[in-house]
This record gives C-alpha cells, sequence and structure tokens, in this order.
C-alpha cells in the first residue's frame, strides 16, 4: 500500500474513531450545523491530532522515559489524555467546533477510545 494511501486511510480512521467518541462519551461534543460541516471538522481534528502525536509524544516519552518504567507505562494514559485535551484546545483556538470538556473522564477515556477504535479499524482497512 502506497505512503498517500495509508496515511489517508489512517486520517479516516482517526475521523472516525473521533466521530463515535463524541456520539458515545459524554463531554466530548461537536456543534456542528450540518452533516457536511461536521465531515469536514472531524478531518481537520484528526490531522491535528495527528500532527500533536507525531510531534509532542516522542519528545514527553523520551523526557518522560523514567516516569514511563516506574508506572509500567500507565502514565501514558495520562500524556494520551493531555495530548488529547491539547488537540481540543488547539481545534478551539482555529475555530473548530469540537470540544473536550475536561481531562477526567473525557480526555483520559476519549484518548483511550480514539486509540482503541483507530487500532480497530487500522487492522481492518490496512490490508495489502
Amino acid at each position: 500500500m502506497g505512503l498517500l494511501t495509508g496515511s489517508l486511510i489512517r486520517l479516516g480512521s482517526t475521523a472516525v474513531a473521533f466521530w463515535l467518541a463524541t456520539l458515545l462519551i459524554p463531554g466530548i461534543t461537536l456543534d456542528t450545523a450540518s452533516a457536511g460541516e461536521a465531515v469536514v471538522t472531524l478531518v481537520v481534528v484528526a490531522a491535528i491530532f495527528g500532527v500533536v502525536n507525531a510531534v509532542l509524544q516522542p519528545i514527553v516519552k523520551t523526557v518522560g522515559c523514567g516516569f514511563y518504567l516506574l508506572t509500567l507505562g500507565l502514565i501514558a494514559l495520562v500524556v494520551n489524555g493531555l495530548l488529547f485535551l491539547l488537540t481540543s484546545w488547539i481545534a478551539g483556538e482555529v475555530g473548530l467546533p469540537f470540544h473536550v470538556d475536561g481531562f477526567w473522564p473525557e480526555a483520559v477515556l476519549g484518548a483511550l477510545f480514539v486509540g482503541i477504535v483507530t487500532w480497530l479499524l487500522g487492522t481492518v482497512l490496512d490490508r495489502d
């Protein structure tokens, strides 16, 4: 599978995961007037989330390596929740109608849910 196709599949599966999170997790909202606006918002939020994860997560893992070892990786839930909350903040600053109410439980559960759904969709859709 090509690089562009794989990237589009990952972006689409992340957007679907965000959409499902807005439906299933209270405190994660998407306030749009039309379906087209919702799709564009979800794709942009998924792209923001991808950039935030690609840029910040390796830095956080490197700097906080001791915490990952000390907590046997459970600190990753906190880090992912904070990155999810950061994505919501950036979306709000850009003017997108996507919002996460708070860190616990909304951002942590949202990050966990989006991670699991994206992984599941990736295993189903990412076949050669």
